[in-house]
């Protein structure tokens, strides 16, 4: 799931990005609200991660914004303000879930569990990816190929899953740099290509029917081969 943080403590911000980024997940970060809102309205995000007080623009302005907008983006506020009046306030203006500053990231990551699965139940989202026999269960993050169980890693997880979301389409070295290792620049190592083999070892082995094709020159490629 790709999510969005928008925090201006660097420290907090920290904390969450690592821990979603443990458990597949790809986090981007916004320090201040401005950057934030930005990003929350020309990006895809599966769920918003919102603290209430931003520099330049106060997450409940952003938050407004995105519903006024149409925007139904599931999000979380998240803040130091614990008041009963403060969660009425952030949850009546469009906030699914509102948590206090400080927090347990394995609550925090429950919420977004529950968050997820009632906005996929209501929008009848898919929650399973599938190329030729291969299947992923987004919830479960479970992996199969013709039945049998395939154990990942969560980069391996992650990697796995931005190629099949873009199924038949070539993903190139800096899309998977910027969204699955968050990296805005080419750090000029082989990263890719190791993690891209060890993946290709457990999912297509000797398989007669490999799914994961190399695009000389562009990148890779995740398909059906009887497609």
């Amino acid at each position: 799931m790709r999510i969005l943080v928008v925090e201006d403590e660097q420290e907090v911000a920290d904390y969450i990005c690592k821990g979603l980024r443990e458990y597949g997940h790809v986090a981007e970060h916004s320090a201040d609200g401005k950057e934030g809102l930005f990003l929350a309205t020309t990006e895809q995000f599966d769920l918003i991660i919102l603290d209430r007080m931003l520099p330049f623009v106060d997450g409940l302005v952003i938050l407004k914004t995105l519903r006024a907008t149409g925007n139904a983006v599931p999000l979380i506020l998240l803040s130091a303000l614990g008041e009963v009046d403060d969660r009425v306030q952030g949850l009546r203006a469009g906030g699914d879930d509102y948590i206090t500053k400080p927090f347990a990231f394995s609550e925090l990551l429950a919420r977004i569990e529950a968050l997820l699965r009632r906005h996929m139940g209501e929008a009848e989202t898919v929650t399973r990816l599938c190329v030729g026999d291969m299947e992923m269960d987004l919830l479960g993050r479970i992996v199969k190929r013709n039945g049998v169980r395939i154990a990942l890693q969560a980069r391996e997880y992650s990697l796995l899953e931005y190629l099949m979301r873009h199924k038949g389409q070539i993903v190139t070295r800096t899309m998977l740099l910027d969204n699955v290792w968050h990296y805005h620049f080419d750090p000029q190592t082989n990263v890719i290509d190791v993690h891209v083999s060890r993946l290709r070892r457990k999912i297509d082995g000797d398989s007669e029917n490999p799914l994961i094709k190399t695009v000389r020159g562009s990148g890779y490629m995740i398909d059906d081969p009887h497609s």
